[in-house]
């Protein structure tokens, strides 16, 4: 396998990748922008906030009408005008909407950037109608978050368990028969390729595919110190996985690690690499 090459760089942190529309989106966190890049590397701010108005740009997803949705301090969708509207009263870390329209949303209730003592989390479902109700709870700190093509299966990320845990998809858009997908990772944003395999970091600076039940089949190491914060795969047949990765020192701890990003040099990139398995499935 080749080495991952950088498509951009001078980012705060970037986080949640979608390949949409022929081009890279992404959270463009610190600077609370919404980011689309082309495979030239050339990127264009699609949407961003006042630093003193609500909070804004954790994750994306789009409705089936095409609206762009963006989790913060609530949900909110931007209309064909460009405004932003409150969609749901939910607070929320990562989101995934499936083919269906059901939008998943997940977070835990505690200040993960204050250092506050971890809480469980939980996966809250926004049904097509606007009805708001919780499918799964005791998630260990949810991140990434993937949904099979066929809509039947979510895979999320348990970062502090250092675990994939899927759940089957009901007809109503509840989660059920809870399973570990594989262990002993260090996930957070994800991808699905189309052999059923998870691309997710890990604790050691490197990323893997994973299958259903633990077996790695392939392994890439990125630079000592670059913490891969999400993953997505893309291009124009989706055999380009996009590496965002930024610099995180372990022995700073996430309160001093969060403020050097806030506060000095940008060390966020994105970085490709060509697979051969494609991806599928949402996002």
């Amino acid at each position: 396998m080749s080495e991952p090459k950088v498509l951009l760089t001078d980012l705060g942190i970037p986080e949640s990748p979608r390949w949409h529309e022929g081009r890279l989106w992404f959270c463009n966190w610190i600077e609370r922008q919404v980011v689309a890049v082309s495979m030239d590397g050339k990127a264009e701010v699609m949407t961003t906030r006042d630093p003193d108005s609500y909070p804004m740009g954790y994750s994306i997803d789009w409705l089936p009408d095409g609206r762009l949705l963006v989790t913060g301090d609530k949900l909110r969708r931007q209309e064909p005008d460009g405004s932003m509207v409150a969609h749901a009263n939910q607070r929320a870390n990562e989101i995934v909407v499936d083919g269906r329209g059901n939008i998943y949303l997940n977070g835990a209730d505690f200040d993960f950037v204050a250092g506050a003592p971890p809480k469980p989390g939980y996966i809250k479902l926004v049904t097509p109608d606007g009805q708001l109700r919780q499918v799964a709870d005791d998630i260990q700190f949810p991140n990434g978050m993937v949904i099979t093509a066929d809509n039947r299966t979510l895979i999320i990320s348990e970062s502090f368990a250092g675990r994939l845990t899927a759940f089957g998809i009901d007809a109503d858009g509840g989660l059920s028969n809870r399973r570990v997908f594989a262990e002993g990772l260090g996930p957070d944003g994800i991808c699905l390729d189309a052999e059923g395999a998870v691309w997710v970091g890990t604790a050691d600076y490197s990323i893997v595919r994973v299958a259903e039940g633990g077996e790695v089949l392939q392994r890439v190491e990125l630079r000592e110190n670059r913490a891969p914060f999400a993953l997505m795969l893309g291009g124009p047949d989706r055999r380009t996985l996009f590496i965002l990765t930024v610099e995180w020192r372990p022995a700073d701890g996430h309160v001093a690690n969060l403020d050097r990003l806030a506060n000095g040099p940008h060390t966020g990139e994105i970085l490709t690499l060509p697979v051969s398995v494609p991806g599928v499935g949402r996002p």
